[in-house]
């Protein structure tokens, strides 16, 4: 009697643990990839938080193809070796179907081999420097003709700025962007010792000489602007530095790509007010959309909280990627890939974004001025534009295109009729 209760117990433990199997291997699994430590925490988090969310309100819809997703969040803590050691953590352990992540260029740039080895699929969100097109990721933020471009515009056509500080982080985003901007002012007829260039590493924090030399470029009288690539919370010292040296925005503009919402929560902008950001979408777009997607946020984070670009960017890419599994009918990367092509889905700020061929969207080009709570005043909007994977302001990369739905290739070199291998040892 004894041995049939203990057999008829280690069959209900065993029904258990291969229904727990099941049911675990029966979902839609999520790898969030954001550093919640070190020096990029102060832009990451809220991403991680945005996809939580958005993982969460798709649940209550009933989940994908009838299955659930479930989140799985690692930790990078901005070290850029790490973010590939956790990606292929995520691939081949959590056995993960799509992942979002990374904001530097330097992290995504160490997650590229393993996600193309492992054929894995990153949905990247931030403005990045271009010259980039892998078939493993869909870049949702900005290429530099979506923001670098259209900002220094800007401070051609509308500030007439003649002189300009180019200002970044040591590492591939600000000197690649840097690098397609200097040579476009070159060919926009700015002299180029009319363009200082200066680059400080990850969480620099002493910026007095850098502000002064930045000073120093007006004292012939030619009107000085910078254009900042500068990241993470070293963005606190710099514009501290600029209030100290009593630089105002009417004496030196400073338009910054990697400076929103999220970052301005954390300092006094008392003496920032009318310095610029360019992005692609800005907590104060008007749009209905918009404001619920706010008071959704505000009552889910908190009334504290904040929303800004990158965020809007994995609204995106999410909903892009829940259409086309539902496309597809499986969370197989390869046919995920080829359902993304054409789809469209609403932005935040009233347009629509479609995915083309070469894994980027078209997206509007916001400017905004930055008030005194935090938030900014859009200054000027542009409807959407396509972006590029090549810039056209470089010689070596303007005979270059990406086609990956017609062309299979993501640097397709159109004088040679031949697709060129990126190699990804980076």
């Amino acid at each position: 009697m004894k041995g049939r209760i203990m057999i008829k117990k280690i069959i209900v433990v065993m029904s258990f643990f291969f229904f727990s199997i099941t049911a675990y291997a029966d979902t839609i699994k999520v790898g969030i990839l954001h550093s919640l430590s070190g020096t990029m925490a102060i832009s990451e988090t809220t991403l991680k938080d945005t996809m939580l969310m958005l993982i969460d309100e798709q649940n209550e819809k009933g989940g994908i193809l009838g299955k659930k997703l479930e989140a799985v969040v690692v930790d990078p803590a901005s070290d850029w070796p790490l973010f590939a050691e956790k990606a292929r953590e995520l691939i081949t352990v959590n056995d993960v179907d799509v992942m979002f992540g990374c904001w530097t260029s330097v992290s995504r740039k160490s997650v590229l081999p393993v996600i193309e080895e492992l054929n894995g699929l990153l949905f990247y969100p931030v403005q990045y420097e271009g010259e980039e097109s892998s078939k493993n990721v869909f870049y949702t933020g900005a290429a530099p003709n979506q923001q670098a471009i259209p900002a220094t515009d800007y401070y051609l056509e509308e500030l007439g700025i003649e002189k300009f500080a180019l200002l970044g982080t040591d590492y591939v985003y600000p000197r690649t962007t840097n690098k397609i901007l200097n040579q476009y002012l070159i060919d926009k007829g700015i002299p180029e010792s009319d363009i200082f260039v200066n680059y400080t590493p990850f969480g620099h924090s002493d910026w007095s000489k850098i502000v002064a030399d930045v000073v120093a470029l007006g004292a012939d009288g030619k009107k000085v602007g910078v254009i900042s690539t500068i990241n993470g919370d070293a963005n606190i010292g710099f514009y501290k530095e600029l209030a100290a040296a009593g630089v105002n925005a009417e004496d030196i503009p400073v338009v910054a790509f990697s400076v929103g919402e999220e970052e301005l929560s954390g300092l006094d902008t008392t003496n920032l007010v009318g310095h610029l950001a360019a992005w692609n979408y800005f907590q104060s777009a008007e749009s209905d959309l918009n404001t619920a997607f706010i008071k959704n946020w505000k009552s889910t984070m908190g009334p504290e909280r904040v929303t800004n670009d990158p965020m809007e960017a994995h609204v995106i890419g999410f909903n892009m990627y829940v259409k086309a599994v539902e496309k597809a009918g499986t969370t197989d990367v390869d046919a995920v890939r080829e359902a993304m092509y054409g789809i469209t889905v609403p932005n935040l700020t009233g347009g629509t974004a479609e995915m083309l061929p070469n894994h980027h969207l078209s997206k509007p080009v916001l400017i905004g001025e930055i008030l005194e709570d935090g938030q900014f005043d859009i200054i000027s909007q542009t409807t959407e534009v396509p972006g590029d994977a090549w810039t056209d302001h470089l010689v070596e990369s303007a005979v270059l295109t990406s086609d990956w739905q017609s062309l299979g290739c993501g640097m397709y070199n159109t004088s040679t009729s031949s697709c060129v291998q990126l190699k990804s040892n980076y």
